[in-house]
């Protein structure tokens, strides 16, 4: 049987006795046979029921793949051996009633997204667009089911040519075809849904727009990498700047514009619902190279500035569409943070933010601007905090030339060389030693899964792909080559690590997996959770972490479970009657470490029409 753990040689044990045969008594020899005869059958039952004394098989006897044959997982190279850790959990699962298999949620449910749920957002105040913010349900509120792909559902198209085309099935909307008609959008194309690239603003594409761009801005020199889209629309403008190696995080709110976030992800390009609101960006400071907004109707003069205030970038475009008054006005607040307008040409401004605060001191009198926020409080929390109207500090530096926070190298240097917040020791425990050792750690286990996971960064293979405990990014890092990308989430349960992630021109979010997360269902090709069950082991339940994996996970989507033995024995136990198929084997270390790996792959189904059983045929 292929993959496994506990492999080991075959036992030599025998060659033991051989030598004192001839001196054993015969009661001997016989108390032997019968206890080796018994060793035997409990083998043999074990085998035929696929557990002990009840408890699920750890290693499955299914093949690892989806029922089209083209599944990701690949058997592998060493062999199987039982697991002699089964026994231990034996008497406690005897006495545990059965578990029943999930049930699939009412096909309603199959765009739910928990914490932007319409009806629950309607209980929240509609000043500042609050009610437009994360709301997530209480415990008595989480379903206990496994949401369904509408029907039809298909397998999206592969990278690249997913930037043009998806199916309509997938994401079943007309409406921003109609509303956007004019604009270029989207469009309505048979049983397909085409992507011209156009924008609100950039009618005749987002590729000519960024090369309007790029002749005020260097955008191919590898200085701006990472780069914020408010307000993204279907995320074309994002899309279009991964062939100029700038890697955009979009995000849009779930409002009228219905689904904006979930076409950009069936793209293939990296999105998130999110809203400029009362709460800061699930972002650290100094997080983004560059911030774009194209009539994205965030009122950037009011509150103060705070949404200005909010944005931590070098270029900032608005157009002049807009009326001359409320320009003005946001004018003055970008002068009051001490930002310099750099560039202008039609309806393009390029704003920049400056490198350190010491050489403000005049313009900060001169416009009275708003005062620095408590050197007490973390430039870097954002996770359910409330903006305020004060300016994040920079940090300090010794010189007026000096980039506060540490000059960041260009892409692709940047992705490997030490970050500056490891050079200043502002991470507890990451040396730039460490850093180095990790970097290095990670190079050899994507190696290892890419002998696993055969879709993993092979071309035409998974596109949207999700760390749940991020740490440095060294996941990332090592798919960098790959016609992939990864948000990179950190939770706010660890050390806070984001800030690394981006300076190494990577990108990702604070999310707590207590909760759901801020998209849609099917969102990812391949969800990898290192450690993540033993970091949340007192904070919240296994099973509704689990069912939320299935809810952004895409049917044929893989993940890779990195966790203790016992803490993947118990996922594997839920994971059996959630429509996943899963082995548990040894990691790239081989046997002898408590640490392994869990590979599971969701099965193709969809919502089934309510005079017909469920669909669970492969999709084309």
């Amino acid at each position: 049987m292929a993959g496994g753990v506990g492999s080991a040689p075959r036992s030599r044990a025998w060659k033991l006795y051989s030598p004192y045969g001839k001196y054993t008594s015969i009661l001997s020899v016989f108390l032997l046979s019968l206890l080796c005869a018994f060793a035997y059958f409990l083998g043999r039952r074990q085998d035929a029921r696929g557990a002990v004394d009840g408890y699920p098989a750890v290693v499955s006897s299914a093949a690892c793949s989806p029922g089209n044959g083209t599944g990701p997982l690949r058997p592998p190279s060493s062999p199987v051996g039982s697991l002699d850790f089964l026994a231990h959990h034996a008497a406690d699962a005897a006495s545990a009633p059965p578990m029943l298999e999930y049930a699939a949620c009412d096909a309603k449910y199959s765009e739910y997204t928990p914490c932007e749920d319409r009806e629950r957002s309607l209980k929240y105040p509609r000043e500042r667009l609050v009610y437009r913010e994360r709301h997530c349900p209480g415990k008595e509120e989480l379903l206990k089911c496994l949401v369904p792909a509408p029907r039809g559902y298909r397998r999206p198209f592969p990278w690249p040519a997913s930037r043009e085309v998806a199916w309509f099935a997938n994401v079943p909307h007309r409406d921003l075809a109609v509303e956007k008609a004019v604009q270029n959008w989207i469009r309505v194309d048979s049983d397909k849904f085409r992507f011209p690239g156009g924008g609100t603003m950039f009618p005749r594409g987002a590729d000519a727009y960024i090369d309007e761009i790029s002749e005020l801005i260097p955008l191919r020199d590898g200085s701006i990498r990472t780069a914020v889209d408010t307000g993204c629309g279907v995320a074309s403008w994002g899309a279009y700047l991964l062939s100029r190696n700038v890697l955009a995080m979009s995000f849009a709110p779930r409002d009228t514009h219905e689904a904006q976030v979930q076409f950009a992800l069936e793209r293939g390009v990296p999105a998130m619902i999110g809203v400029m609101a009362s709460q800061r960006l699930p972002y650290p400071a100094r997080a983004f190279d560059m911030a774009h907004c194209s009539r994205c109707l965030i009122p950037w003069h009011l509150h103060g500035g705070q949404f200005l205030i909010e944005t931590h970038w070098r270029g900032w475009q608005r157009t002049q569409d807009d009326l001359r008054a409320e320009q003005d006005v946001i004018e003055d607040v970008a002068r009051k943070l001490c930002w310099k307008k750099v560039k202008e040409r039609g309806d393009i401004a390029i704003w920049r933010k400056p490198t350190n605060h010491v050489h403000c001191g005049i313009t900060r009198k001169l416009f009275k601007s708003p005062p620095f926020c408590s050197a007490s409080a973390s430039p870097d929390a954002a996770w359910y905090t409330k903006m305020e109207t004060c300016i994040t500090s920079l940090p300090e530096v010794a010189d007026l030339r000096e980039t506060a926070g540490g000059e960041l190298k260009n892409w692709p240097e940047r992705l490997t060389a030490v970050p500056p917040r490891i050079n200043s020791g502002s991470i507890s425990e990451v040396t730039a030693e460490t850093f180095l050792e990790d970097s290095e750690l990670w190079r050899r286990r994507l190696g290892f899964y890419k002998t696993l996971v055969n879709q993993l960064g092979k071309p035409g293979g998974y596109r949207n792909l999700l760390d749940m405990n991020a740490h440095l990014g060294g996941f990332a890092a090592a798919l960098a080559g790959d016609p992939v990308w990864v948000m990179n989430v950190v939770p706010p349960a660890g050390v806070d690590t984001l800030g690394v992630v981006y300076e190494r021109g990577l990108i990702g979010t604070y999310h707590d997996w207590c909760e759901a997360m801020s998209t849609y269902p099917r969102s990812y090709d391949l969800l990898h959770a290192g450690s993540v069950f033993t970091l949340y082991r007192t904070r919240c339940d296994m099973e509704d972490v689990l069912l939320e994996m299935d809810r952004i996970l895409r049917p044929d989507g893989a993940v890779i479970f990195r966790d203790d033995v016992d803490v993947l024995v118990k996922i594997k136990s839920h994971t059996d009657r959630m429509r996943w198929e899963s082995q548990i084997m040894d990691p790239e270390g081989g046997p002898l470490q408590r640490e392994k790996i869990l590979l599971a792959v969701k099965q193709y189904w969809t919502a089934a029409d309510p005079h017909e059983k469920e669909i669970g045929q492969p999709s084309a």
